[in-house]
């Protein structure tokens, strides 16, 4: 994947492919590799990728975006039937679909399609009242239908997935299992297309949400292929797991759970009235897809949290300078970083049910002071229970379909869609699991640091949070964001300069058997009052303090010696990593590297030994549906059936992301919303 050409949408890079005769096909990933070294030029809206020494391929982006075929024109003599033109939509990034959780634009203006020309098929239906909403609340037109309904009436069946969605619920499990079945080393831009086809398919059927999971897995693929650093092999799985999940949930599903698994191509924003926001960090946003930007995260007087994004095409040097740049709501000249430590005054704000801001004409902002971490309102982030937050950052959508319930009826004591709607609260509510806003994977923690410890990815810090030992590792690792330098530096603090330092913190949770996050922010050793952006602000050593100190968080009363801990002792955790790492290699490898003979029976005994008799039997499931392979009368081997391999592998992926969940939980403490919602 070139990240010099630019993103072309699915459907094009599907048409593209399927145009080429069997023979072309063949020789694609091949052209893909040539087209990726060959020299890239930018004219305007027109890139030009030079083929040989006398051929140039143009791709025309007026938007930035390749969205017809016709865009792409090759010179060569076979043009246009040539494989020039699949190579470089295969070699390009994929265009991301509208997401159900991405910003949208505001609704004050009409909202084009998202490419143009698409058929108005491209929006989902909208079966419930958005989340922003009360449940409670119903269109005019709905509440005197039901005021004139007979009292016996019986209640409207609930909704089921229109034939058009089935059936592009099904050709994405069969592309998604044609790749699993490949494997990434085996998944080529034949395969990828045909997942890009399917992606296609379930947006023009109103399938939103499995359509951008599949694009994801597409890009996952390209980077693993491509030997990306940025790789990682836990989002590929993570992608295919989503798209099988969504296609085996998505035929069956009714009411609120297919809404929830359908998703949204356009994100509601509602009328909020007047609010008044404090600043409370800001962090780089860096996409393996090709965007990058920076979020500043605000809270109301409530605890309530809205984003305010600036994420546009790029890579990480416009993460780093997007901070610099003024905020677009209103006329307030705030930059980001100078938001994420200021306050804002919004009227007539609009707001979409995940927090995030609108900035449309009628939206007025001005600049208003802010207040430290450790002053109220932003003070009460932190007073919530550590074992509270854990499990509203466990209460995944995918999995756990009340985590997106619009039916907030009956609890009184969160911040739930009601204050989303900007209803006055109370001053009480805090964000709890079934808050469907942004920031619920986010920790809001006091931390004594107390060592490092040395992982395979890098160095992490070790903190002391209400007696857990937690490991506090970097956001990010390209060296043009500090994240990784601003880690070494607190470093020196669980060191020399002063073991036992206190730290106000912001990070976000990282699912594993050890309490683990990412470090967002952190309160400035030699100031409690300030707080340093980790993936955008750079420490210095002058910001740390000169001698050891017992604290610096404001509260000496607090300060107490540094506990010992022996961070190279593994814990006794159950062996779950036998049913993992199969589940990772089917990703990497294919069906074929789970059916060679090896250590599955003594690795299915082990996990039985363990108590976990389900993870025993789902591993031998899985390598007897890879190993599986009929014969004809002849006695020749006939196609393997990716379906029941897709199947079994699925169920063990679900298997290890609850029992991963579950053991998260109770490290932390915490109870886990996913076992206790079954």
């Amino acid at each position: 994947m070139s990240p010099l050409l630019p993103p072309v949408d699915p459907s094009v890079t599907a048409q593209l492919v399927a145009a080429l005769t069997p023979r072309l096909r063949k020789r694609l990933d091949a052209g893909v590799a040539k087209l990726a070294g060959r020299p890239v030029a930018r004219d305007g809206d027109i890139v030009r990728l030079a083929v040989d020494d006398e051929t140039d391929l143009e791709l025309h982006a007026p938007d930035g975006v390749v969205t017809t075929a016709e865009a792409i024109r090759c010179g060569c003599l076979l043009a246009p039937d040539c494989l020039h033109r699949a190579a470089a939509a295969s070699a390009a990034p994929v265009a991301e679909m509208p997401d159900p959780v991405a910003e949208m634009p505001d609704p004050v203006a009409e909202i084009p399609d998202p490419v143009a020309g698409e058929p108005s098929l491209t929006k989902a239906p909208r079966t419930a009242p958005p989340t922003s909403a009360p449940a409670t609340t119903l269109p005019a037109t709905a509440a005197s239908a039901a005021d004139d309904a007979p009292a016996g009436a019986a209640d409207p069946a609930p909704e089921s997935a229109t034939p058009a969605q089935r059936t592009a619920a099904a050709a994405l499990h069969d592309a998604a299992a044609a790749v699993l079945a490949a494997g990434a080393d085996g998944a080529g831009a034949v395969l990828q297309a045909e997942l890009l086809r399917a992606a296609h398919t379930a947006r023009l059927a109103g399938l939103p949400r499995a359509a951008a999971r599949a694009v994801a897995a597409v890009t996952a693929l390209r980077a693993a292929r491509d030997a990306d650093p940025a790789h990682r092999l836990g989002d590929l799985t993570t992608a295919l797991r989503d798209v099988l999940l969504l296609a085996h949930r998505l035929p069956e599903a009714t009411g609120p759970e297919l809404a929830a698994l359908r998703g949204r191509v356009r994100q509601p924003y509602t009328p909020d009235g007047s609010l008044r926001l404090y600043g409370l960090f800001a962090e780089p946003v860096l996409t393996s897809s090709g965007y990058a930007g920076t979020v500043t995260w605000t809270a109301d007087a409530a605890g309530r949290l809205y984003t305010v994004p600036d994420v546009a095409p790029g890579g990480a040097e416009r993460a780093a300078g997007s901070a610099d740049r003024a905020v677009r709501i209103g006329d307030t000249s705030l930059t980001h970083r100078e938001l994420s430590r200021a306050g804002l005054a919004v009227s007539g704000a609009t707001v979409s049910p995940t927090g995030r801001l609108g900035a449309g004409a009628g939206v007025r902002a001005v600049r208003a002071p802010g207040v430290p971490w450790h002053a109220e309102p932003l003070d009460r982030l932190w007073t919530v229970p550590v074992a509270e937050q854990i499990a509203r950052a466990l209460a995944g959508d995918l999995d756990v379909p009340k985590a997106k319930d619009t039916d907030s009826g009956g609890d009184a004591g969160t911040a739930s869609e009601a204050g989303q709607a900007g209803e006055a609260g109370d001053g009480t509510n805090q964000p709890t699991a079934q808050d469907g806003r942004d920031g619920r994977d986010l920790l809001f923690l006091d931390v004594t640091l107390i060592g490092t410890v040395r992982e395979a990815a890098g160095e992490c810090l070790l903190a002391d949070c209400d007696g857990l030992t937690v490991r506090l590792a970097a956001a990010h690792d390209d060296p043009a964001l500090p994240d990784r330098e601003n880690l070494r530096l607190l470093a020196l603090l669980a060191h020399g300069r002063g073991p036992g330092t206190r730290l106000r913190v912001i990070a976000r949770l990282t699912p594993a058997p050890l309490p683990r996050a990412v470090l967002l922010a952190a309160s400035r050793p030699t100031d409690p009052d300030a707080h340093v952006d980790l993936g955008l602000d750079r420490l210095r050593r002058a910001d740390l303090p000169a001698e050891p100190t017992a604290g610096t968080s404001g509260d000496a009363g607090d300060a107490r010696p540094a506990p010992t801990v022996q961070p190279a002792t593994a814990p006794g955790e159950a062996p779950v990593h036998l049913l993992r790492r199969r589940v990772h290699q089917a990703a990497s490898g294919g069906r074929r590297v789970l059916a060679f003979p090896g250590s599955k029976e003594s690795e299915a005994a082990r996990l039985r030994r363990y108590g976990l008799g389900t993870a025993g039997e789902l591993l031998t499931a899985l390598h007897a549906s890879a190993a599986e392979r009929a014969r004809d009368p002849f006695g020749r081997l006939l196609p393997a059936d990716t379906g029941r391999f897709a199947t079994a592998w699925l169920g063990a992926a679900v298997y290890t992301e609850e029992v991963d969940r579950a053991l998260c939980a109770a490290a932390w403490g915490a109870s886990s919303p996913g076992l206790d919602s079954q």
